[in-house]
């Protein structure tokens, strides 16, 4: 899917370079900004659109970098280990953005399946090693809605900013 169709429904434009930056991949995902700095420099979750390249650069996230930024959360809430964590990011790189939405990680607390099926589901839930799922989509969606909210506020912050100017400008007119 090419990724210009991730944004095609109100969702926020990434900016010229075709990403986000690391505050609002951070806050999308409801990370911390040192979470997400300390999951770059890691490798856990590195950002696709550009990396640091350097003091001072910035690094850009991808739509789908934001969406396993906000998965990975939800596994470490749920107790999963770091290094069933980078296995389960594995298997998402490996995935690919075609069927995500379709897809549900499942847990038995000590590993991670990804399962791109309702069948696999049931089949892994009936062998009695299912404990907790993850619906992949539902997470999507709520990235989505964080993306667009924060453009909404961006939007009417702008707003209010240039309605205080234009009156500083008919203050100074009358002076």
């Amino acid at each position: 899917m090419d990724s210009d169709l991730l944004f095609d429904d109100g969702l926020p434009r990434p900016n010229q370079d075709g990403g986000f930056k690391g505050a609002t991949a951070a806050r999308a995902a409801g990370i911390s900004y040192r979470q997400l700095d300390y999951w770059a420099r890691t490798g856990l979750v590195e950002p696709t659109v550009r990396g640091a390249q350097g003091s001072g650069s910035q690094r850009l996230y991808g739509f789908r970098d934001i969406l396993v930024l906000k998965l990975v959360k939800r596994l470490l809430d749920t107790g999963i280990s770091l290094q069933q964590i980078r296995t389960a990011v594995a298997q998402l790189h490996e995935a690919g953005v075609h069927d995500l939405s379709q897809t549900t990680l499942m847990s038995d607390g000590a590993s991670v399946y990804l399962c791109t099926s309702s069948d696999e589901v049931i089949d892994l839930v009936s062998r009695g090693q299912g404990v907790f799922g993850i619906a992949v989509g539902k997470v999507l969606r709520e990235v989505e809605t964080s993306l667009v909210d924060m453009d909404e506020h961006r939007e009417q912050a702008e707003a209010s900013v240039d309605e205080l100017a234009a009156r500083r400008q008919t203050r100074k007119k009358i002076s």
